[in-house]
C-alpha cells in the first residue's frame, strides 16, 4: 500500500497523555486498533483495560464500532494532508463483572424500617 494512503492515528488517554502516533491502512478495523492500544498501554497507569472489550474509541463525537474500518470511521474534516487524527480512549470495565460486584456489595445489607411511631 502506498505511504500516502496510510492514516496516522494517535490515541488520547483519560489523563491527557497519548499512545502513538501509528500508521494504519484505511482497511484496518476498529477491533485491530483496540488490540494495539491494549498492547501499548502504559504500565504506570492506575486504570488499565484488561482486554479490547474494555475500551471505547471516540472520533468526532462518535463511538466507533468494532466491525467498522478506519476508512469508514474517518470524519470529513480529517482529509487534511499529513494530519494526525486523534481518537479518544475511554476505559469501561466489562458489564458482567460490574453486575457481580454490585450483587456482592448489596448482600450484607438488610432492609428494615427505623421509623418510630409515638
Amino acid at each position: 500500500m502506498p505511504e500516502e494512503d496510510l492514516l496516522e492515528l494517535k490515541f488520547r488517554l483519560y489523563d491527557g497523555s497519548d499512545i502513538g502516533p501509528f500508521r494504519y491502512s484505511p482497511a484496518s478495523t476498529v477491533a485491530m486498533l483496540k488490540e494495539r492500544i491494549v498492547a501499548e498501554w502504559p504500565k504506570d497507569k492506575k486504570i488499565a483495560p484488561k482486554g479490547a472489550n474494555d475500551i471505547k474509541l471516540i472520533n468526532a463525537g462518535n463511538i466507533l464500532e468494532n466491525n467498522k474500518t478506519v476508512g469508514q470511521c474517518k470524519a470529513p474534516f480529517d482529509d487534511l494532508p499529513k494530519a494526525v487524527i486523534t481518537m479518544h480512549v475511554v476505559v469501561q470495565p466489562s458489564v458482567t463483572k460490574a453486575k457481580t460486584e454490585k450483587k456482592v456489595d448489596e448482600m450484607p445489607r438488610k432492609n428494615f424500617c427505623s421509623c418510630s411511631i409515638l
